[in-house]
């Protein structure tokens, strides 16, 4: 450790050096912290010869780029990203973005969780429950806490059964299948709608199989986006490959609440369109093209592929046995209810004007080359199940399916801009599945008050069973994966449920939410303690990243974690954990496999000497590859080269549209894409949480636009009359990076305001501003901008809630404590379907995110 006495002077332990070197070489302090140690610059740190090392950026931002350290006696100096090979549009580096430019503030911060810990006032059975989330830490040792946990597991297994230990479905929930199995839930999260509508109907299954990939997008006219941001929400290539698009010559339109950073990239002409109005306005697009298609001089409608290979648009497509009148055509006309859903009708609920409307129908005229590409965002709302189905209406209308330059669908996360299938994949990492034998889950939409109630509906494991009501009793609930009681509908009421439970058990490496209000708070590993690991991004490339430190403090990993309640409980851990980590990670470097030039085949992607077999300590055979195994370890990425004309393109659709018999979309029931889809509306309805028809048709949110009124008649507004969305943000990804100072200090984290709201309600930018629903209160600071519509809030999706237990207000600006749990359809959690008042705060002014103290312990 001669490195550190040069720097600092003084004989210091590496973890706390750790801490010193990674904010010294950041030009930060360690306020807060209670370290006097001796700051280096970063020229110093430099002066030792390291290593760069691929690091893991594995947040769920749908990025996945390529990260790498450089590390000097396991102390991080400096990071940088893809230079593996040159750039260029076609072989594009995979860059990484400030969050993963940021990630050793996160390892090595100051608030990392140290030691295990348990509340003061704890006891067995609860103690002063209340206290969850304001009591005191008090440290422990990992013998005391498993010891304990073990104990309480056994406990609440003996008085109750195992219908009363409810689990997120990490390492230690495979414990608990074996233990007698445990309580899971489950939700549509991300997706929305786009869960399970897609399949049944005969669409894409998959979020990447219904659009095109990037290079032949390039040949695209007009592309249409509806709710897309992947400059901040999959930061990585999708943005550039969209500039490319547009550099080829096409024109961008953007259907949106707000005009964002991607859109202002690709200078879009901007639709300004409500939240949760997507429906109504596309139903107002199905009009117009209906009014004014002329097959012969002005042709808009692919009457050809709508006959061959969809069911139910008109009378004479309807599936044997059903009401004719039931059709879209007809609903759409208003022939039968006399409602006929025009550009004006339609304008009334999205507040697009109708002449736009009608520009946007005839910018899909079926003769153009056109990408009409949605998110999900759009669908992660109530009672929007059939907005899938009408995105698929309204591509076969205009026929921009299975056809080069034409394209209808999802582009969003990772595969954002490329579709086709994985051409490069990990393997797998060969543990077992263990059955769960308790088959009681909840949807995310209904755990909380399922929970607090003791009764929910069931409807399978997202089996979308029928409904039945059941009666539980929750007595433990153990986080050992994920952020639910941050990032699942209705946070105010998840804290009730976790001061109602006997016992609450949170993994973490920071004081989370889900550590906060918990009994026990274990301590856990990063990636970058860990031996390693493969990332997927993109279709063409795959990153592998190698362990970067060891273990900070005394932590360790959520499978020690496992293993060692599994002893306790009186379970052999090789059940669930039969080989150790390097052989897990060995596993899924043998079983990678890559396409072979043909486009077709799959082939190892590693070469395995038997060298690198005993030098690992591993189980394996040697094989023939694309890249030798040190070769993959130094560059951590492989990546397929394309360029125009290979064999790895992929048109969505093609073998459907040329041949709807020999091809039929999997799924449907009838093999054709199903505008009338009686499983749709039957699996939907059974569910039992709201209903729906089998075509799409318009149904009112429950908290959407519509609610936002006390008349929807007289446009009385309510006491929520404004419509709040939330971004993706690039401070964080979902949740995580929230605590890093870098971008607490760059990205703010402001609620977005319309410069027309703002006036009327007097506020000014950097104004305290008290955001109120039905289901919670928060703060957060004033940002009056132009980007947003009028009756449209913008508050940041992903902020660590920090309650004040005086007033019951969220200072933090969490967005999930406005949305409540509320459940339609198939369960989705409606996050964009949420309603609120606004007003400037009388109380005392926020302070920046930044330079509120760090949530450290010990």
């Amino acid at each position: 450790m001669d490195f550190i006495d040069r720097i600092t002077g003084a004989k210091l332990s590496r973890r706390s050096f750790i801490l010193a070197s990674a904010a010294a070489t950041a030009g930060l302090s360690l306020t807060g912290c209670g370290s006097s140690l001796t700051q280096a610059t970063a020229d110093q740190a430099a002066g030792k010869e390291g290593q760069w090392i691929t690091a893991a950026c594995w947040h769920n931002c749908g990025g996945r780029c390529l990260n790498k350290a450089y590390v000097v006696d396991g102390v991080v100096i400096r990071q940088k990203t893809d230079d593996t090979h040159p750039d260029s549009p076609d072989y594009p580096q995979q860059r990484a973005c400030v969050r993963g430019r940021a990630q050793r503030q996160q390892v090595f911060g100051a608030d990392r969780l140290k030691y295990p810990m348990k509340r003061k006032n704890w006891e067995p059975g609860g103690g002063k429950k209340e206290l969850r989330g304001q009591d005191e830490w008090v440290r422990v040792s990992w013998d005391e806490a498993l010891d304990a946990i073990a104990g309480e597991i056994k406990r609440i297994k003996t008085e109750k059964d195992n219908r009363s230990l409810f689990a997120d479905g990490g390492p230690v929930s495979k414990v608990l299948a074996l233990y007698g199995g445990y309580v899971s839930h489950w939700g549509t999260t991300s997706r929305g709608n786009w869960t399970y509508t897609p399949d049944v109907i005969g669409y894409s299954p998959e979020s990447n199989s219904g659009i095109n990939d990037r290079l032949d997008m390039r040949n695209c006219e007009t592309v249409i986006m509806f709710g897309l941001n992947p400059a901040w929400s999959s930061a990585g290539n999708p943005a550039y490959n969209f500039l490319q698009v547009k550099k080829a010559g096409a024109e961008f339109i953007a259907v949106d609440p707000y005009y964002n950073d991607t859109y202002g990239l690709l200078e879009a002409d901007w639709i300004p369109c409500r939240p949760v109005t997507d429906t109504a306005l596309l139903l107002g697009v199905a009009y117009t093209l209906l009014e004014e298609d002329d097959p012969i001089h002005n042709p808009l409608i692919d009457w050809e592929f709508l006959k061959k290979n969809t069911l139910g648009f008109d009378a004479e497509s309807m599936p044997e046995g059903t009401n004719p009148q039931d059709n879209f055509k007809d609903y759409v006309l208003g022939t039968y209810d006399g409602v006929p859903k025009n550009a004006e009708w339609a304008a009334e609920i999205s507040g697009v004007a109708p002449d736009r409307i009608r520009y946007l129908a005839r910018a899909m005229n079926k003769n153009k080359k056109v990408a009409i590409l949605t998110g999900w965002a759009s669908a992660r709302t109530q009672n929007t199940d059939n907005l899938p189905q009408l995105f698929m209406t309204i591509g076969a209308m205009t026929g921009h399916m299975g056809k080069s330059g034409h394209m209808c669908g999802i582009s969003c996360h990772s595969r954002s801009s490329n579709g086709g299938d994985m051409l490069v994949k990990p393997g797998s990492n060969k543990l077992p599945s263990i059955k769960n034998p308790v088959d009681d889950s909840f949807n995310d939409t209904e755990m909380w008050r399922a929970i607090v109630d003791g009764k929910y509906n069931w409807t399978g494991d997202q089996k979308y069973y029928k409904g039945e009501t059941r009666d539980i009793d929750i007595r433990l609930i153990y986080h050992d994966s994920g952020a639910a009681l941050q990032s699942r509908d209705g946070m105010t009421k998840g804290i009730e449920a976790h001061r109602k439970v006997d016992f609450v058990v949170s993994h973490g490496q920071f004081l989370t939410t889900n550590a906060k209000y918990s009994d026990f708070v274990l301590p856990v590993t990063t990636e970058w303690e860990k031996i390693g690991g493969f990332l997927t991004g993109n279709r063409e490339m795959v990153i592998m990243y190698s362990q970067i430190t060891e273990p900070m403090y005394e932590c360790q990993s959520d499978e020690w974690i496992a293993r060692e309640l599994a002893k306790r409980l009186g379970i052999d851990p090789a059940q669930a954990f039969p080989i150790d980590a390097k052989q897990q990670f060995f596993n899924q470097i043998a079983g990678a496999t890559t396409t072979h030039e043909d486009g077709k085949s799959k082939i190892p992607m590693v070469t395995l000497m038997e060298a690198d077999i005993a030098e690992w300590g591993v189980q394996g055979k040697p094989q023939e590859g694309r890249i030798g195994l040190k070769e993959f370890q130094e560059k951590g990425i492989f990546q397929i080269e394309r360029k125009p004309g290979d064999n790895y393109g992929f048109i969505a659709f093609k073998e459907f549209r040329d041949d709807p018999v020999g091809k039929p979309r999997p799924n449907s029931a009838s093999g054709k894409m199903e505008i009338y889809s009686q499983v749709l509306g039957d699996t939907i309805n059974n569910l039992g949480y709201s209903k729906i028809k089998p075509i799409p048709t318009h149904i009112p949110p429950v908290e959407g636009y519509e609610a936002t009124f006390k008349d929807w008649q007289t446009k009385a507004k309510g006491d929520y009359p404004y419509q709040v969305i939330n971004p993706h943000y690039l401070r964080r990804s979902h949740t995580v990076f929230d605590n890093v100072q870098w971008l607490r200090e760059t990205w703010p984290n402001p609620v977005y305001i319309s410069t027309q709201d703002a006036k009327e309600k007097g506020l000014a930018d950097g104004d305290t501003v008290l955001l109120t629903s039905q289901h919670g209160k928060t703060l957060r600071t004033a940002c009056i901008t132009d980007r947003f519509m009028p009756g449209v809030i913008g508050l940041p999706h992903g902020s660590w809630v920090d309650m004040d237990e005086k007033t019951g207000i969220d200072t933090g600006g969490a967005d999930n404590i406005l949305c409540g749990p509320v459940s339609t359809g198939q369960g989705v959690s409606g996050w964009n379907s949420c309603i609120c008042n606004m007003e400037k705060y009388t109380g005392a002014s926020l302070i920046p995110d930044v330079e509120k103290p760090q949530r450290i312990i010990f």
